[in-house]
């Protein structure tokens, strides 16, 4: 990747549609299948940004998996919150764990910026 914000977008993107392609296994909610991916896909984006974005400015993998993990669950939290049938860890487990795979490859992968070299 060219760098870490760009990696962050794109493996935001990517873990969010797979992330959001799980619905699938509950049955309630297969005729929502698109908007869910959809949306999980904008959330993972977003915590890919921020995730890569302090990934350029702070050079710690434990404090970009916390910080990836912490949004995840975050954003994840409020998704639940909003859904008439509160699917708090159906939605808060998978959340967390693409905000910690983002934390660490936003880390790991990408360039640092020239500031930062």
């Amino acid at each position: 990747m060219k760098n870490k914000i760009v990696a962050g977008l794109v493996f935001g993107i990517l873990l969010g549609a797979l992330d959001g392609a799980t619905a699938w296994f509950t049955p309630e909610v297969r005729d929502a299948i698109g908007g869910i991916i959809f949306g999980a896909a904008f959330k993972g984006m977003v915590v890919g940004l921020l995730c890569g974005w302090f990934a350029r400015r702070k050079h710690s993998t434990a404090q970009g998996v916390a910080l990836g993990t912490g949004l995840g669950l975050l954003f994840a939290f409020a998704i639940a919150a909003m859904q008439p049938q509160h699917y708090y860890l159906q939605l808060m487990v998978p959340g967390g764990l693409v905000g910690l795979i983002l934390g660490y490859l936003t880390q790991t992968m990408g360039a640092a910026s020239a500031v930062n070299k």
